[in-house]
């Protein structure tokens, strides 16, 4: 009797056993409720800058090609505004279901800097997806210019201070401060001067009201082929693919300088990892595909993708790099 009945406790025992595994089983979410698939309608990517610019065409050429991956059309908005404000202001606020990203850059690092007060937090209040590339500037002179090489500038600049003029877009834009930090690492004092756009700043170059100019080398190429200017150096740690001839600005004998700009995707936080995970696939196929490269490596762009935590961490630093250029050059935030 005692056997029988420790064998039904021993029995009742192990059932209960699985039948509560089996119950937790059944409850957890896998179970009750399949994963959405994502994406389920367009996707809306918006982009801090107007038409036609090169964050522009590098959103239309990656989007068209993770369109086809994620089976559904990604959206390009334009909102272009100050400090790219209004795009993130409208991304960070969206539904964290990763059907509206944000075409994040360098741009959202400065913005720190250049205002008092941001209604978001680069850093805690998007999630990034993945780097898409970087692209070069240029420092570029007229091609009647006396100076033959970024040497002779900087020997100019040393010897008589102030009288170097470096053209420019609006203050606190890439361009700006790459030319303030120029100032600073070269050990020249110089006078920037600000124009309302890039056209602006050629014409300027070209009719000699400035000597230098700092400007994104693929809208400047045409004019480069043309022989209307000339490229005495280019920004990065190394060689632009498109001119390859040209010397960084690190071999040029300014060492220690070095600036790219980038552009990148991100999503609102509190994103499902696995919508990261499936956009972060897409966009990395995109980056990798022969068409893409072929658009974009024309513009001068360098593509590569990341991981999220590795564009998280290129977020961070640029804050703290750009923001130190903002103090050293005196700039109010607004």
């Amino acid at each position: 009797m005692t056997m029988t009945c420790t064998r039904r406790t021993a029995i009742t025992r192990s059932a209960g056993g699985v039948l509560a595994t089996f119950a937790a089983f059944a409850t957890s979410p896998r179970m009750t409720s399949a994963q959405p698939r994502f994406p389920e309608r367009p996707v809306s990517l918006l982009v801090p800058f107007g038409p036609g610019g090169i964050a522009d065409l590098t959103a239309r050429a990656v989007a068209e090609h993770m369109s086809k991956t994620l089976g559904q059309p990604i959206v390009i908005e334009n909102k272009p505004s100050a400090g790219s404000i209004v795009a993130s202001q409208a991304v960070a606020s969206a539904k964290s279901d990763g059907h509206t990203l944000l075409l994040l850059s360098n741009g959202n690092a400065v913005s720190v800097g250049l205002f008092k007060k941001l209604p978001y937090d680069p850093l805690k209040d998007f999630a990034p997806v993945s780097l898409l590339g970087t692209f070069d500037l240029g420092l570029f002179v007229p091609a009647s210019s006396r100076f033959a090489s970024l040497r002779e500038v900087v020997a100019f600049a040393k010897a008589q201070p102030g009288k170097l003029n470096i053209g420019t877009i609006t203050p606190g834009s890439t361009q700006h401060l790459a030319a303030k930090l120029f100032e600073t690492v070269a050990g020249i004092e110089a006078l920037v001067v600000p124009y309302k756009g890039s056209p602006a700043v050629l014409t300027a170059l070209r009719a000699g009201e400035v000597d230098l100019a700092f400007e994104i080398v693929g809208p400047m190429l045409p004019q480069v082929q043309a022989g209307a200017v000339r490229a005495l150096a280019t920004s990065a740690d190394r060689r632009n693919p498109e001119l390859p001839q040209v010397p960084t600005v690190i071999e040029a004998g300014v060492p220690g300088y070095h600036v790219a700009s980038w552009n990148a995707l991100a999503a609102p936080a509190g994103t499902p990892p696995a919508v990261i995970e499936a956009l972060n696939r897409a966009a990395r196929e995109a980056v990798a595909a022969p068409a893409v490269q072929e658009k974009l490596g024309k513009l001068g762009m360098r593509l590569a993708a990341s991981t999220p935590a590795e564009l998280q961490a290129l977020l961070a630093s640029e804050i703290q790099r750009w923001g130190a250029v903002i103090r050293s050059a005196r700039i109010e935030p607004g």
